[in-house]
């Protein structure tokens, strides 16, 4: 079962499996959205991606599309964005599926540090005869797969806090009315973020005052088909959210924050995303808690000091204790723009 010598671009060939894992991102969650490629002898490729929970992951996905060429696949170079599996879930194990297909080489950009395969899947492939390498395109899969690489670290989930306000840094006006300060094209990124998220969060007095359903409308995945609906939580005391609320069903929880991130953690919620209200949003800035900030403004202007603003609650004293992140992403989005922030301290505090 040999591969020919490595005479492509390994990290072109995984940047290239990394676009492909995007077709996976509203299809594969809870699971991890993983990219596949297969290069063969004769330079032929095929692709694939990590499909709907029970159906084909990656590296089948792209064996599978050989179709009946499966000769094709003898010694061949196979790419994925994470760690083949291992073990029996609701599929057969990846590695024996690579096995079976006859593939030389497997090209991996990131080790899977959930329990059940961290490292035992390329110690199979290894075992079976097969070259593996480790690394490249790591970065490129390491920003793709955050929240299910933290939640896997962690036990918690990835915490995305969605803001939108005007360029002062209002969400609302003084009497309340907030709709719509922003744009269609930013209103559609927000709903996609909703798809791309295991649950969403409000405050129950979000819920009382706005009323919001907080669905996924005018996004489907990949398949043509409308992505998994998200969880709908409320934070608030037993019984906050109104027996005619929009909201409903839902799950309503209370106490530490921490305590209610481990109890969605432990039930396969990946990312949570937080849509309010200010003091929700407060509380979660100020505990440490939020993995990405996503902010959208829009080009408008409160003027003045009594509009509603982003947080509520107290601030930072000094400026010594300002909260600092750097800028992941920057998108304009119609007349509004899209700023990601993320933690500097992001990495190590996971490794920690």
């Amino acid at each position: 079962m040999s591969a020919p010598e490595m005479s492509f671009d390994l990290e072109a060939l995984m940047a290239r499996t990394v676009a492909r894992a995007e077709h996976g991102r509203l299809l594969a969650p809870p699971n991890p959205w993983v990219g596949s490629l297969i290069v063969t002898t004769d330079g032929t490729t095929f692709e694939g991606n990590t499909q709907r929970p029970g159906d084909l992951h990656a590296e089948k996905h792209a064996i599978a599309s050989a179709g009946e060429r499966t000769d094709l696949l003898r010694g061949a170079t196979l790419f994925t964005t994470l760690e083949p599996c291992n073990h029996h879930g609701r599929t057969p194990p990846c590695t024996e599926a690579i096995i079976d297909a006859g593939i030389g080489r497997v090209v991996i950009a990131l080790e899977d540090p959930d329990p059940q395969v961290a490292g035992t899947g390329s110690a199979r492939l290894r075992e079976a005869g097969i070259d593996v390498v480790i690394g490249p395109g790591a970065e490129l899969a390491e920003a793709q797969l955050a929240p299910y690489l933290h939640h896997r670290r962690t036990g918690r989930p990835y915490v995305v806090l969605k803001l939108a306000g005007t360029l002062d840094g209002r969400t609302a006006a003084p009497d309340g009315t907030s709709q719509w300060i922003t744009g269609e094209e930013a209103r559609l990124d927000a709903h996609r973020l909703r798809a791309e998220s295991d649950a969403i969060l409000v405050g129950a007095g979000t819920v009382r005052a706005d009323d919001p359903a907080l669905t996924v409308r005018n996004v489907l995945a990949s398949d043509g088909q409308p992505p998994r609906p998200p969880l709908r939580v409320v934070l608030g005391s037993e019984e906050s959210v109104p027996a005619e609320a929009k909201i409903r069903p839902c799950r309503e929880m209370s106490g530490d924050l921490d305590h209610v991130l481990e109890e969605l953690g432990a039930d396969g919620v990946v990312q949570l995303m937080i849509e309010g209200g200010a003091g929700v949003a407060g509380s979660f800035h100020r505990a440490g808690l939020v993995d990405r900030h996503v902010l959208y403004l829009a080009p408008a202007l409160m003027g003045g000091d009594d509009g509603l603003p982003l947080f509520s609650g107290p601030g930072a004293v000094t400026i010594g204790d300002v909260f600092r992140s750097k800028i992941d992403r920057l998108v304009k989005l119609g007349n509004d723009v899209r700023i990601d922030l993320v933690r500097s301290d992001q990495v190590r505090r996971e490794e920690a």
